[in-house]
Order: structure tokens, then C-alpha cells, then sequence
């Protein structure tokens, strides 16, 4: 009677030590685990992988390895990943093809945690992005992740853009392992902005102020312009991209221009780089008391007009100011009177070359000299020509009077 109790009671304990084992193990699809195959047979294996149900490996399954039947056998280990806990037959999915994988997805999560980018070849395109074989897995990367894909493109012409890049080697960087869901993404923005920035110390550590470097224009904005250098974007001020006034960089360069730049400034600190065009010109201000005289009438263009008077370009980066006391009698108010982009004949009272000033007047220009400067031939261009032409009817008219 008592052995038939402790039997009861010890039978007991085995069961809810099975219940509380079976409890602790409980598998779930995308799990990869190592189990003992049972049995072998022209269907395929029947692996035992410790849980309630012994699972099947499909002929097909081994043959997607490249490997046969035959060369299985009973009671030798094997990697599976539960791919179905229960078919409509009650029996548990397994795939060894897939587990095969798992040393790829170990070196996969392995690249996203250390952030290292590594080489790739791209095998195929769609509308979505491109993909990339890793080990026995393929890898996704898309659209928006790869390097400098146009933006605003329909779908036919993305396709097309996306497949020229098939067949190519590029960098990537994991960003995404995802076992279960059997997702593994790419970046090659990622790893080129990693190459981009490598690439920078190399050049920022080459780069001295002065020195001269061709480079393409690769942005444009309100404040300048940016060049790729090869490695690092420098900055062209708008201040420095001419030595006239410039409204936007689009009036000088666009994107895509090849241009030589000057080394302006580095700021080692900030690794920014600043470029100029105008270093590399001639600086007008340099001959403008070689090229102009006090009391000499000169055309020009309005370029601004303000409350205080209105700046006048007469040559290719020089700009004089025509102070609104220099106006005519009873013209206060400069924005009356002119307008950017009109023509004015007007005479130089000051030149301060060192400062870069040069100052003009119009009521020093007299009613004559006005007269012949609007009846000039329309063909007639040159500002100093037509200056030309007002000094001599001037000097006629000094000798008739003389004369007389």
C-alpha cells in the first residue's frame, strides 16, 4: 500500500516535471536550434528537437542545399529553423537549408553592432530599392538608402536608374537584422557617409589655406555656393564667389560646374572648409586709379537703390556710390528716381582705392553732357567710348567759345 502511494506521488512529480520542461520550451517559428535526426527516408528526415511533436525536414528542403538523402543518417546532429509549428497535419516544419543560414546572420548582426561598412555586389532591382546576396541570404537595400539616387523621379524611370547599378560593387552598412521576419537591410548611404567623412580627414589633413583645388559645385543656396573638393564639401560665401555684388550663386555657377577654387580659411575645429572664387580673379580695385580720374563722366547700371542714395556698377566688380546728396536739385528721394538695372550717366568725385570706394555725382553732370550722352547711336556700347564722345563735344564746344 505505501510503495503503490510513493509510486502515485512519484509519478506525480515526474509529470509536472515534464509539464514544467515542456512548459520551458516552448518553440516558436524563426527559432534555430540543433536537433537529432530520427530517421531517414525518400521523403526526407524526421528530426527529434526535444519538443511534443518530432519535426520533418522535406526532400526539398535538402535538396535546396545541393545535397542528398543519402548523405543523412540517424542519430547525427543537425541545425533546423522552425519554419510551421503545426501543419494541417499536425506535424512540425522544420528547414535545414534555412538554418544553414544562421552563421550569416550571425556575422550580419556582428556588422550592424560594430557599424562596419563592407563590399557588396548588387544582383537585382526594383521600383523598391536594390538587392545584394549576403553569404546564403539576400540582402535589401532600399531606395532611399542609396547614394545619390534623383529625387521627384516616376516609377519607370527610378526602375531604370536602379538598374544600371546592377552587377556593381558598392559599400554598404547592416542596418537592419530581423531573424524571424527574415529581414536583413542596407544602407550604402550609410557607409559612404562613413567613407565621406574618412575621406575628409584625409584632405582637411592636405588641405593648407592658399593652396588652389578644382572641384565640382555640387549645392546651391541663398548664402553661397558648395563644391565638392573630392571628399569634403567647401563653402563659397556669396561675398566671395565675385568681386561684384552677387544676388545668388546661380548668376555665376550652377551645379555640376567644374570650378578652381582658393583655399580661404580651414576651421579644423568645425572641419569646415572656405572657398573662394574671386581670389583667383583680378582684383579691379587694384587698377582703378589707373583706369578712372576725379571729374571723369563714366556710364553705369544700377544695381541697388536704398533711402541714403544708390550703387552703381561701372566696370566688373566695381561698385560706386551715388550718395542722394549728389542728386539733382529737389530729388530726395532716390527710390523716385531710379531703379536697378537703369542706365545713368554720372561723374567720379572721389576714389579711395585702398577702402574700395568710389563716389559718383549726378548733379555734377551738366544738361549737355546728359543730352549727348542719351543721343548716342543705340549701337554704341562702350562706356568709354561714349564718354569719349562727351569730352569731345565739351571740348568743342570750350574752343568755339574761345574763339568767339
Amino acid at each position: 500500500m505505501q510503495n503503490d502511494i510513493f509510486n502515485t506521488a512519484e509519478e506525480q512529480d515526474f509529470a509536472t516535471m515534464l509539464e514544467m520542461s515542456l512548459a520551458g520550451n516552448q518553440l516558436e517559428r524563426g527559432d534555430i536550434i540543433t536537433g537529432t535526426i530520427l530517421a531517414v527516408d525518400y521523403n526526407g528526415l524526421i528530426v527529434d528537437v526535444g519538443w511534443k511533436h518530432d519535426g520533418i525536414v522535406s526532400r526539398q528542403d535538402i535538396e535546396r542545399m545541393g545535397l542528398e538523402i543519402s548523405e543523412f543518417a540517424a542519430n547525427e546532429p543537425i541545425d533546423v529553423i522552425i519554419i510551421r509549428l503545426d501543419d494541417l497535419e499536425g506535424n512540425l516544419i522544420l528547414s535545414a537549408s534555412q538554418a544553414r543560414q544562421n552563421e550569416d546572420w550571425k556575422r550580419a548582426e556582428v556588422l550592424q553592432e560594430k557599424d562596419e561598412p563592407f563590399p557588396g555586389t548588387v544582383t537585382a532591382a526594383n521600383k523598391g530599392g536594390l538587392i545584394m546576396p549576403f553569404g546564403n541570404l539576400r540582402g535589401f537595400i532600399p531606395a532611399s538608402h542609396v547614394v545619390d539616387l534623383p529625387r521627384n523621379l516616376n516609377d519607370d524611370d527610378r526602375l531604370k536608374y536602379l538598374e544600371n547599378l546592377v552587377g556593381k560593387e558598392i559599400s554598404v552598412k547592416v542596418i537592419e537584422v530581423n531573424r524571424k521576419r527574415r529581414r536583413l537591410v542596407f544602407s550604402q548611404r550609410n557607409a559612404e557617409r562613413e567613407n565621406r567623412n574618412a575621406r575628409k580627414e584625409i584632405l582637411l589633413s592636405e588641405l593648407k589655406e592658399g593652396d588652389v583645388r578644382e572641384g565640382v559645385v555640387s549645392g546651391l543656396c541663398d548664402f553661397g555656393a558648395f563644391v565638392d573638393l573630392g571628399g569634403a564639401d567647401g563653402l563659397i560665401h556669396i561675398s566671395e564667389l565675385a568681386w561684384h555684388r552677387v544676388r545668388h550663386p546661380n548668376e555665376v555657377v550652377t551645379v555640376g560646374d567644374r570650378v578652381k577654387t582658393y583655399i580661404l580659411h580651414l576651421d579644423d575645429n568645425g572641419k569646415r572648409i572656405g572657398l573662394s572664387l574671386k581670389r583667383l580673379q583680378t582684383n579691379p580695385w587694384t587698377a582703378v586709379e589707373e583706369n578712372y580720374h576725379i571729374g571723369q563722366l563714366v556710364e553705369g547700371t544700377v544695381s541697388r537703390v536704398e533711402a541714403f542714395g544708390a550703387f552703381v556698377s561701372i566696370d566688373s566688380g566695381i561698385e560706386a556710390l551715388l550718395h542722394v546728396s549728389q542728386f539733382p536739385e529737389g530729388q530726395t528721394d532716390p527710390r523716385r528716381v531710379l531703379f536697378e538695372g537703369q542706365k545713368v550717366l554720372s561723374r567720379i568725385i572721389s576714389i579711395e582705392a585702398e577702402k574700395q570706394r568710389l563716389g559718383l555725382s549726378l548733379k555734377e553732370v551738366s544738361e549737355g553732357e546728359a543730352n549727348q550722352w542719351q543721343d548716342r547711336p543705340a549701337d554704341v556700347t562702350n562706356t568709354v567710348e561714349v564718354v569719349d564722345a562727351v569730352d569731345a563735344v565739351e571740348a568743342t564746344e570750350e574752343n568755339t567759345d574761345n574763339s568767339n
